[in-house]
């Protein structure tokens, strides 16, 4: 799929990248924005795929889903999970951390991200957890 800027132009500043599916590119944010070989990714949700509704099955299906669609924008910008070199989580429950991590360790079985967590009040769509991340571009 060919990437493609909203940022007018081809230059050395920032590349802001929307959804590549409709009904997600009228939200009021890039999925993406790329300066230089950093890639900054927006929040991402457990949401199916072209859509806006939460995979059902609770924290362990959303936080699998959550990170599939991070891959999914990653290898769309020229990354991977691999490449993801700090990532922020937000739980609504940080009770459901053990859960969750679980999850995640799957995915980044050589090297851990830098990361932070925390808890939140009301995650949108009342999601249990989203992910933000900055991935290298190779």
């Amino acid at each position: 799929m060919e990437r493609k800027s909203i940022s007018g132009d081809d230059g050395p500043g920032p590349h802001f990248f929307r959804a590549a599916d409709p009904a997600l590119a009228s939200l009021p944010f890039s999925e993406a924005v790329r300066l230089g070989n950093l890639l900054f990714v927006s929040g991402q949700l457990g949401n199916v795929p072209g859509t806006t509704s939460l995979v059902p099955g609770g924290i362990a299906a959303e936080t699998q889903q959550t990170l599939e669609n991070v891959q999914a924008i990653l290898l769309r910008h020229g990354s991977s999970l691999e490449h993801i070199v700090k990532v922020t989580v937000f739980l609504a429950d940080m009770q459901e951390w053990p859960a969750f991590n679980e999850i995640y360790r799957r995915c980044f079985p050589r090297n851990l991200p830098a990361r932070s967590a925390l808890g939140a009040n009301g995650l949108a769509l009342g999601a249990r957890v989203e992910l933000e991340c900055i991935a290298y571009v190779p």
